[in-house]
């Protein structure tokens, strides 16, 4: 059976927590069905599902993604555990290596083996979530004698992957898989490896949810949504995995340009490095219209759910980019 094609807000929507709740109840009314978070900065993204939890009856919420750096196994399984038994079928965790900046800048954590602690984080809870006692001596996590009460159907665990050993782990072990920040013409050979991973698993690709968080602006300036756009990322592709991500897409020469920029504190030199065509193939920004139909493209490519993530920085821009989405103006 073919799986849903869904739009998504994205959260939080604001550094105060009524902010995000009006947002969600209101999206719900609306009759959105999705909200996903973002993790890593305040407001705490996991805290604030159990909020919604009691403000929501049918929109699913997903964590896109938490790092399984800042939290153990046991934490994120007895998290998980509340969160599905307060919204039964509505919650989503969704686990990520995230980056160095958050992991040792921000938490003062050591960021190595990603692959390797993803994989073995999502066996770890998969048991936990299971009710199993834990007896684990792995790669990078080891836990004994945890257990906790096991749940009759455990939440959905997806995996964030942006190159191809993620991805393909992503799809073989995950409920689903989630991309962000990837030019149009890498989709192709993403979902390669997506299907890669899925038969290697014997399951059938086409069931495997893919997520993506596309970065939109409806806009009547394309120039400024654009330089809005290098300020907020070009840090982002110039750490580690973005930077290798954005060459194993095809744009070495830029990844390159970014680092060295980065490397040299050169700010204007490293977002430069972004040009308004590779700006164009990873952005949504234009008309109503124009966002809308590339986000039908994602879709028809086999994007099942879009999070909506307006690049807008007030209130009335995030407004016009979301109501474009809203069920009524945009259907597949």
């Amino acid at each position: 059976m073919a799986l849903e094609k869904r739009i998504a807000i994205t959260l939080p929507a604001g550094p105060r927590v009524q902010d995000t709740i009006d947002f969600v109840v209101a999206s719900e009314h609306a009759g959105f069905t999705d909200a996903w978070f973002a993790d890593g900065s305040p407001p705490d993204a996991l805290t604030l599902s159990a909020a919604l939890s009691q403000r929501t009856s049918r929109i699913r919420i997903g964590i896109a993604v938490t790092p399984v750096f800042t939290r153990t196994p046991a934490v994120l399984a007895a998290t998980a555990n509340a969160l599905e038994q307060l919204m039964p079928g509505r919650f989503v965790l969704g686990l990520g290596s995230s980056s160095h900046n958050i992991v040792e800048g921000w938490n003062g954590v050591t960021f190595e083996q990603p692959l390797t602690r993803v994989k073995d984080t999502l066996h770890i809870i998969r048991s936990m979530l299971r009710g199993e006692k834990s007896d684990f001596e792995l790669k990078t996590l080891r836990s004994h004698g945890y257990r906790q009460m096991p749940l009759e159907s455990p939440p959905p665990i997806y995996v964030a992957a942006l190159r191809p050993k993620m991805i393909e782990m992503a799809s073989e072990l995950g409920d689903g898989v989630i991309l962000n920040l990837w030019p149009k013409s890498a989709l192709a050979k993403m979902l390669e490896h997506k299907a890669i991973g899925a038969k290697r698993a014997g399951r059938d690709p086409d069931v495997i949810e893919v997520v993506n968080r596309a970065m939109v602006l409806v806009t009547d300036d394309k120039a400024d949504a654009r330089n809005r756009f290098r300020a907020a990322f070009a840090p982002y592709y110039a750490t580690p995995v973005y930077n290798k991500f954005l060459s194993w897409a095809g744009h070495e020469s830029v990844a390159a340009e970014v680092r060295e920029g980065w490397a040299a504190r050169d700010r204007a030199r490293t977002t430069s490095a972004l040009n308004d065509d590779l700006i164009d193939e990873i952005a949504v920004i234009g008309s109503a219209e124009e966002c809308r139909e590339r986000i039908a493209w994602n879709a028809k490519c086999g994007v099942h759910t879009n999070i909506i993530a307006p690049l807008g920085g007030n209130a009335q821009e995030v407004q016009r980019t979301v109501s474009a989405f809203a069920p009524g103006a945009f259907e597949f």
